[in-house]
């Protein structure tokens, strides 16, 4: 049997959106956009390194490296990992945040120039009307900011990503105004950000579309950038939605961490980009990514997390776990990957697991006895186990099922 005989593609159908001859870069904003989650910890610049690291080694193009302007401990980090980007013959490019005021742009620009390493400076501005009633500005006074930091930060030999705060809760007329004095003064890409996670993909699409209309006009050679945030809960969907619109780049962070509920998670969209063939490197890597991302900032990658978590390739279910084992006693590893579970987890260097729980039947005991060394044709200790699984709540440890296995091999011996 071949693999496309076995998995009926709803997916593939007529009319769907073809991935084949798409192209898209991937910012990762994990230190800087990520650090800003109110629960996770500024980690020391060594393991801020190993990460972008391993940014490299999964094919990720560019990383925000921090907001050098932010202080003294920002600017250390961002001159740091410029250095071992240089040091290491990285291809990963590096990008540092900054408002859009000069005071900003110039730690910027001297990191550049004492390393000799080219930058990118992301210069945001809130574009949105409740964003300016709350700061108490007009378009003329974000314009005058616009058009002061671009053209400054163009002389200085940097290339500008122009961010537009807040860009799917803004005026047409306003972003016409912003974008059009951005490149103007010289901006290379205009970056559409999703900031309080507000947007729809139908909302989204219109958006793309319209400063793609805007940049066409213009006569320029601009890229556009999408950052979205996932407080709807719509992170994914809407960069698969701009992505099939044709953006040029788009941000996430490792494990979605990010100011409130988070950015578009970098590790799924990896697996994602992965599968439908859009993304050709290797990301056999992620749960390192995203183990390090978690010990490093302090915080936990919850068991039920895709791909990565605990559970991701773990079950406990015996209907489950027939299926698999059968798949096992085959040979074919894509078979045992897939037939109960949407991502191989070969291709992230994990593998299916099977435990014992209440919901489990004979099939995962004799699994795992064989497993662990133990003697899975002997059905008197098979139903010892089993009994003691439907006794209990909850999935059983080794130490519980070996304990159980103890006291019944004395009991057999006396």
């Amino acid at each position: 049997m071949n693999q496309e005989s076995l998995i009926y593609d709803w997916n593939e159908l007529p009319g769907c959106f073809d991935y084949s001859q798409l192209t898209v870069e991937l910012c990762d904003e994990t230190l800087r956009d990520g650090l800003q989650n109110p629960s996770v910890v500024d980690p020391p610049i060594q393991k801020k390194i190993e990460l972008l690291h391993i940014m490299e080694g999964l094919g990720i193009h560019s990383a925000d490296i921090g907001l050098p302007g932010a202080g003294p401990r920002a600017y250390e980090a961002v001159h740091a990992l410029g250095k071992e980007i240089l040091a290491t013959d990285l291809r990963i490019k590096p990008i540092a945040a900054a408002r859009t005021v000069r005071s900003d742009i110039e730690p910027v620009s001297a990191i550049q120039q004492e390393l000799g390493l080219q930058f990118e400076v992301a210069t945001f501005i809130g574009s949105s009307p409740i964003r300016q009633y709350a700061e108490d500005w007009d378009v003329e006074h974000i314009l005058k900011a616009t058009h002061d930091a671009v053209t400054f930060a163009v002389n200085e030999g940097l290339a500008v990503m122009y961010v537009t705060e807040d860009t799917t809760r803004s005026r047409p007329e306003t972003l016409t105004e912003l974008f059009t004095a951005a490149i103007e003064a010289g901006a290379s890409r205009i970056c559409l950000s999703d900031t309080v996670g507000h947007a729809t993909p139908y909302g989204v699409r219109q958006l793309v579309r319209f400063t793609q209309d805007l940049i066409k006009q213009s006569g320029e050679q601009v890229k556009i950038d999408w950052h979205g945030h996932r407080d709807r809960g719509f992170g994914l969907a809407n960069v698969l939605a701009v992505i099939e619109e044709g953006v040029d780049r788009v941000h996430g962070t490792a494990l979605g961490i990010g100011e409130r509920v988070g950015n578009v998670e970098m590790d799924l969209l990896l697996v994602n980009l992965y599968l439908l063939g859009v993304h050709d490197h290797p990301v056999d890597r992620l749960a390192e990514y995203c183990s390090l991302t978690a010990k490093m900032c302090g915080i936990e990658v919850p068991h039920n997390y895709p791909v990565v978590g605990e559970d991701a390739f773990r079950t406990g279910t015996g209907v489950h776990a027939a299926a698999i084992i059968k798949a096992m006693e085959k040979g074919d590893r894509w078979l045992e990957d897939s037939v109960y579970s949407g991502v191989p987890a070969s291709i992230v260097g994990r593998s299916q697991s099977i435990e014992i729980s209440p919901v489990s039947g004979l099939s995962n005991v004799r699994y795992w006895l064989s497993e662990h060394g133990y003697d899975h044709e002997d059905m008197e200790l098979c139903n010892v186990v089993f009994g003691l699984a439907k006794r209990c709540d909850h999935t059983l440890s080794q130490e519980e099922i070996e304990s159980e296995i103890e006291r019944f091999t004395a009991g057999t011996r006396s």
